[in-house]
């Protein structure tokens, strides 16, 4: 009875001890998984945090708009609208001088900013943008003084790909003009303006300069209140001249367009 005692207890101890050896291989087994996991997922995480650095970078990496604007000028209006065809949205920038003896006292004794505005396009590209063309004062002030009527509204718009620049003057009309993107700057392809007196139409003269013609609409019943407006055109061949380029334009007040030479 004793020795069956005794053959029991060592085969219950043989029998831990196994078990012993199965726990701590498991164990190891487990660790060692454990290990493996936390290896991949920092491999992840580490992968993860490259990336978002990556994507940091990339943005850090791209020029913001106010880095176009020259030292001494500040940001007036933006405007974006495809102008190459290229189906990026690209970018206008009207900035503004600062300059301190660009103000002035007007009749009134007011303080008037009388600084000039000026224009930058800019192209967008993968990696944000540069510089098509730049004009940084051929623009007069938003506070111009129009003497007896008001000085005329500047807007810039963006239509079919080509830049337009538009002066709006109330009841008296409006006038503005075409640019298109060739030749490494925007070239003046086409002018119109509309002359009226409150409701009534006086005329409008439109000129394409790619063909180098030009429209002229009169209204004959323009001095005549209860006549219905009659427009009459003239067609008029210009003389072949180079196409004006945006960036070599002084100040948008100084183009004569309605009195260019033409042929007889």
């Amino acid at each position: 009875m004793k020795q069956v005692s005794k053959i029991t207890i060592c085969l219950l101890c043989v029998a831990m001890a196994l078990t012993g050896c199965r726990d701590k291989v498991q164990s190891k087994a487990d660790t060692a998984n454990h290990q493996a996991a936390v290896s991949q997922s920092m491999k992840r995480i580490s992968k993860v945090e490259k990336q978002g650095d990556m994507r940091q970078y990339d943005v850090a990496d791209k020029q913001r708009i106010t880095d176009f604007i020259p030292k001494g000028y500040k940001l007036f209006e933006k405007i974006s609208g495809d102008l190459n065809k290229d189906g990026l949205e690209d970018c206008v920038l009207i900035i503004k001088a600062t300059r301190k003896d660009g103000f002035e006292r007007d009749y009134e004794g007011k303080l008037i900013d009388r600084n000039r505005r000026g224009i930058i396009v800019l192209f967008s590209e993968e990696k944000g943008y540069k510089v098509a063309v730049k004009n940084y004062n051929c623009f007069s002030s938003e506070n111009e003084d129009g003497g007896v009527y008001f000085a005329p509204y500047l807007s810039i718009d963006i239509r079919n790909s080509k830049l337009f620049v538009h002066y709006a003057h109330g009841r008296y009309g409006y006038w503005e003009y075409c640019f298109r993107y060739q030749d490494s700057d925007f070239m003046l392809i086409g002018y119109e303006s509309f002359g009226s007196q409150g409701p009534t139409a006086l005329g409008k003269v439109s000129i394409n300069f790619l063909t180098g013609v030009r429209y002229d609409d009169d209204n004959v019943n323009k001095y005549d209140d209860d006549a219905e407006e009659k427009f009459v055109r003239k067609v008029i061949k210009l003389k072949k001249e180079p196409l004006k380029k945006l960036s070599e334009i002084d100040d948008f007040d100084e183009l004569e367009i309605e009195r260019l030479n033409t042929d007889d």
